[in-house]
């Protein structure tokens, strides 16, 4: 019999796609089952449009099987078969797609009933990354002849005659063997087998079925000594049906927690589950998941984002980045589509604007759905907010900002006057009339802000303040710059926006009055500050620090934690309080020039109190408090 040459070109393809295209050989028993699939789908749609009778989708199915001696693995299909012309235009030429023709040629009535997979008439030579030799049986629907078609690859192939029960295909793969590092034998143990077919065929929509090895109770042996023989069992290894095909009305809650559960590895419940179906400019159906907890690795750089994609019903993709934005990188799922556009060996996505498409709508989706959680269910959105709030406040940061107009009614922050978290939406709706800024604290905890000195004239004054605990909470606030056209201020701000015109002249006035003295104290400090000035926002505490420039003491802190030489510092200001005694001793002491060189220590001492107010290390702790027992022994 002779050998029939593969074309120069498409020889050369085989070779490219043997070596180079398919990333996993495992991916040949994804791409063959699919065949297989299309294969039953050209038929049964046959049955549909041209009233054959006999045929149900009931009586369709893929068989696998193994046979470990011959170093075979069998995919069997009894789909609409193959002609020996088909063999030859399908098989012999390489990136000829007879699904692909099928699916463009087809109009009729019965076409939406069908799921064509394949595009590009290349996956079934991905057989030939783990098989030496591949043969092919097939017999058409409705005819008597059946044919044989085998090739090792590159060699090229032969079509004979052959005797074949049925119609359909049977491919059966000679498999490697093993050299090396290579390990093909995996292919030939069933459990291996109905992994791939769980983890990339789950959902085909015909049965695939193969002979499993188990362990059953020998018949007649007591109860009180059971014993167990081993034996095979005809299973079917994939659901068929998806869950996000199903009509939700079928569906319960606790169908859906399972289907997490078990596809996601997580003991709970998912706190919110998104089930939706899009057609038109973008047709896919959506299942996302928002977990009850982080995951243990969430904000670390091990954790990687993405929704699996499937292509009707078979995985492309286990983790599609581009489907989330970082923003919602919590969000787990999957989304099914028959519209992207995948590159040749279906591992990729090739990013056109179907994809960008699907993203947004999903991006919208689980915004309106978190934003219905916070209304209609405050309490199940705080727990949320507990395991995944830091990540909408990064979102709001991230990109310059390009997130913050979907993210700013999703922000919540401790309230100092409510005692619980609030929105911004709520926080403005509480504000006074004349209130000119929403107002905001940085510290490590609720309990350290609300002591912090700048946050007591407001507090005295009815002015609720947001209290900010996490790093990342001002570079959003600033980042937002303002929210329903309220700017955001810092306690730390030089200016509150509180003082009438006749305070503001009171204060200068003092300032005025005392600027030899506290030019003194700020020579004193030797550059640790830009300004030493008498503060009109103090009441019972005698110092504080402030801020000016875009780097307050807060960001300073944070900055300074992170790696890099360069560590940007904050403009500081020391604030001090006209009416405390404190000031009231350092006049005399300044008046006195004796007492200058004690003027000096008060500096530092008040420097160093200002700054551990404010949670920040004090350059010499020794010096500190020897200052304080030097002044406490006289």
């Amino acid at each position: 019999m002779r050998t029939k040459q593969f074309k120069a070109e498409s020889k050369r393809l085989l070779e490219l796609m043997i070596n180079s295209i398919y990333t996993h050989r495992e991916i040949f028993l994804r791409e063959l089952i699919s065949n297989a699939s299309d294969a039953i789908d050209k038929l049964y749609y046959h049955s549909l449009s041209d009233n054959l009778t006999g045929l149900s989708r009931d009586d369709f199915s893929i068989e696998l099987a193994v046979d470990r001696e011959a170093r075979t693995l069998t995919i069997t299909d009894n789909g609409c078969g193959m002609t020996k012309d088909e063999l030859e235009s399908n098989l012999g030429t390489i990136a000829k797609s007879g699904s692909l023709a099928f699916k463009q040629e087809e109009e009729g009535e019965h076409r939406d009933e069908i799921d064509i997979i394949g595009q590009f008439g290349v996956g079934f030579y991905s057989a030939f990354m783990v098989a030496s030799r591949v043969t092919v049986y097939s017999r058409p629907y409705g005819s008597d002849e059946a044919w044989k078609w085998e090739s090792r690859g590159v060699e090229g192939y032969t079509i004979e005659p052959c005797e074949m029960e049925g119609h359909g295909t049977k491919i059966v793969l000679t498999l490697k063997e093993n050299e090396g590092e290579e390990n093909y034998d995996e292919f030939l143990e069933p459990h291996r087998i109905s992994a791939l077919v769980k983890r990339y065929s789950d959902y085909i929509r015909y049965p695939i079925r193969m002979d499993m090895p188990t362990r059953r109770l020998k018949e007649g042996c007591p109860e009180d000594k059971p014993e167990y023989e081993d034996c095979t069992e005809h299973e079917t290894l994939n659901s068929m049906v998806p869950i996000w095909k199903k009509n939700k009305s079928e569906l319960k809650d606790e169908d859906y927690n399972n289907f997490y559960k078990e596809k996601y590895f997580d003991f709970e419940d998912p706190a919110l589950v998104i089930h939706s179906s899009t057609e038109g400019a973008a047709t896919y159906n959506a299942l996302l998941f928002i977990p009850s907890r982080a995951p243990f690795n969430y904000y670390s750089r091990d954790y990687e984002k993405g929704l699996q994609l499937y292509a009707s019903g078979v995985l492309i993709m286990d983790k599609c980045a581009d489907l989330l934005p970082d923003c919602f990188s919590f969000v787990k799922g999957l989304v099914d589509s028959q519209d992207l556009s995948l590159n040749i060996s279906r591992e990729m996505l090739q990013h056109d604007r179907q994809l960008k498409v699907i993203a947004g709508r999903l991006e919208k989706k689980i915004h309106s759905e978190l934003l219905s959680m916070l209304k209609n269910d405050r309490e199940k959105y705080e727990k949320f907010w507990k395991n995944f709030g830091l990540q909408l406040k990064f979102g709001v940061y991230n990109d310059y900002g390009a997130k913050k107009d979907l993210l700013q009614d999703l922000l919540l922050f401790h309230s100092s006057s409510e005692g619980k978290l609030a929105t911004l939406s709520e926080y403005v709706g509480r504000m006074k009339e004349s209130q000119k800024y929403i107002y905001y604290a940085c510290g490590e905890t609720v309990d350290k802000i609300n002591l912090l000195p700048q946050t007591e004239l407001l507090r005295d004054q009815g002015y609720e303040i947001l209290c900010l605990t996490d790093d990342v909470d001002e570079f959003a606030l600033k980042m937002l710059f303002k929210y329903e056209d309220k700017e955001f201020k810092s306690v730390a701000d030089k200016d509150l926006g509180l003082e009438t015109e006749e305070e503001k002249e009171e204060i200068k006035k003092q300032n005025e009055e005392n600027k030899d003295l506290l030019g003194f104290l700020r020579d004193a400090l030797d550059g640790k500050v830009k300004e030493v000035r008498l503060s009109s926002r103090l009441k019972s505490h005698p110092v504080c620090l402030s801020s000016e420039g875009a780097v307050s003491l807060e960001m300073e802190k944070v900055l300074s934690a992170m790696p890099g030489e360069q560590k940007p510092k904050a403009e500081r200001v020391l604030e001090v309080n006209a009416s405390h005694p404190v000031f009231a001793a350092m006049q005399k002491l300044y008046a006195d020039e004796d007492g200058r060189g004690r003027l000096g220590q008060y500096a530092s001492l008040l420097y160093s109190q200002a700054l551990l107010i404010e949670g920040m290390s004090i350059d010499d702790p020794v010096a500190f408090s020897n200052a304080i027992c030097d002044l406490m022994s006289k």
